[in-house]
């Protein structure tokens, strides 16, 4: 089993490591030119949501199905992704996970049982039309199966932080919301969930704590800090920049691939995140509205007087926590090597996508 999931995480870092460059350029440009960046433009921001939306799962997707098959599979990995970015109402990436290699391996089984066959002469005429047909297939069924599957999956991690929260167990809400932030649902659970029942909470005591449970940009910074000390290759090499568009910019979708890249680091997350809700439970830590975007200048002004030193503490904590976890975890098991002929091996090794 652990050998699977080492297999299953080589296979998950060598779809999302060649495409950090892209992250990093979404990152920097939503850092900059969104209304609350350093220097808002309103042309430039509308590059922001279809970035998201679209360029980063297909991406994804296409890495991914490049993996099973070369291009021919990279092109229906991506085609398939598109069914899951139009049929859900948040960021694909874990639909362009599943669709982007699922049509990379159908397409590479479909290929095995005709290219025997084909009459001379038609193999560009039969190689098009087949690709093409299983891409509607395939984007139909991500349409409507996949994409619901995930929407309700977010939904229902919600439903679970909201019960948490009403249930006075604050700090083990990490457990969820850290989890649930790499799979790109954090807009999700703080404007849908925290942030309305911190504006609740505000109205009696003009701070609530809520705001700080999602928006932390503790836990992050500490986990990119351990790659850079303690990871290698790309991740390593990025991290620096990662750490100013995050910890600066308050863009925390930046961190996101280097979790998905070793999936084990969630635990870095968990506990950065639970050592620092613990201290805004302990400490009565609030804030006065959700910060956004959530980096460090947007808690500056968000902080009611009085709270600093509360609201900083937890956020050093935070970092703190996810570093010593996240270098321990780095220590003990390296991130996979992620070169293509590496990734390649990797995928060959993973049963099933690889034979």
């Amino acid at each position: 089993m652990r050998e699977k999931l080492q297999q299953l995480g080589g296979f998950l870092a060598g779809m999302v490591i060649p495409n950090i460059g892209a992250f990093i350029a979404w990152g920097l440009i939503t850092a900059l030119f969104i209304p609350t960046g350093w220097i808002p433009n309103e042309t430039f921001a509308k590059l922001v949501g279809p970035m998201i939306t679209y360029l980063l799962p297909l991406l994804i997707g296409y890495t991914g199905g490049k993996m099973i098959h070369g291009v021919r599979g990279g092109v229906v990995g991506a085609a398939a992704t598109m069914g899951v970015v139009v049929g859900a109402g948040i960021p694909m990436f874990l639909g362009g996970m599943i669709m982007g290699p699922l049509g990379g391996w159908c397409i590479k089984k479909i290929d095995e049982v005709l290219e025997p066959k084909i009459p001379v002469g038609f193999e560009m005429l039969i190689n098009n039309f087949s690709a093409g047909i299983l891409a509607v297939i395939l984007i139909l069924l991500a349409d409507v199966v996949i994409a619901p599957v995930v929407t309700a999956f977010s939904d229902g991690a919600g439903a679970l932080v909201n019960w948490l929260v009403s249930a006075r167990l604050l700090p083990l809400a990490a457990i969820i919301i850290e989890p649930a932030k790499i799979l790109f649902l954090n807009n999700a659970l703080n404007h849908g969930v925290l942030a309305p029942l911190g504006v609740a909470a505000a109205k009696d005591t003009g701070k609530a704590i809520h705001f700080l449970l999602e928006t932390n940009p503790g836990p992050g910074l500490g986990l990119l800090v351990a790659f850079f000390f303690a990871g290698k290759g790309m991740l390593k090499e990025s991290a620096p920049g990662s750490m100013i568009i995050h910890f600066l910019g308050g863009i925390h979708e930046i961190y996101f691939p280097y979790v998905l890249a070793h999936p084990i680091m969630v635990l870095a997350m968990i506990a950065g995140g639970f050592c620092a809700d613990l201290w805004f439970v302990i400490s009565g830590a609030g804030l006065v509205a959700t910060p956004s975007p959530g980096s460090i200048f947007a808690y500056i002004a968000v902080t009611p007087p009085g709270q600093y030193f509360q609201v900083f503490t937890g956020v050093l904590i935070g970092a703190l926590g996810s570093f010593l976890v996240g270098t321990f975890i780095l220590k003990v098991r390296p991130v996979p090597e992620a070169e293509e002929e590496t990734s390649t091996a990797q995928v060959a090794a993973v049963p099933g996508l690889g034979d």
